[in-house]
């Protein structure tokens, strides 16, 4: 089966960039057919969508985060990375990545909680 798992820092200071990483098992991220995307939860708040990245390398991120977002992988680890520049305390959140069937989702990692924090 499928398996992604996310890993990166829990604790990022304001300003900095957050990088968080998912590793990916039981299917390659080159595959045809699919999106991989990360999403995060703020508290009180529901899902929201960051960035998604095709088999080929297309990738798309939300307009509201677009000039702060970084998406890339490495197909040999079969992983891929989501960068977020000059954080904020409104950026604190369970970040997840998962995979879309290009309509809903059918896989997804765990969750990593991240705090952004002086």
């Amino acid at each position: 089966q499928v398996q992604l798992q996310e890993s990166g820092p829990g604790l990022v200071k304001p300003s900095q960039t957050l990088s968080l990483t998912c590793s990916v098992s039981g299917a390659s991220i080159t595959t045809n057919g699919y999106i991989w995307k990360w999403i995060r939860q703020s508290r009180g708040k529901g899902l929201e969508w960051i960035v998604g990245i095709r088999s080929r390398g297309e990738y798309w991120y939300t307009p509201s985060l677009a000039n702060r977002v970084s998406i890339s992988r490495d197909t040999s680890k079969n992983q891929f990375t989501l960068q977020l520049r000059a954080v904020t305390p409104e950026d604190t959140a369970v970040y997840y990545c998962a995979r879309s069937p290009l309509v809903g989702y059918d896989y997804w990692g765990q969750g990593t909680q991240v705090s952004v924090s002086s």
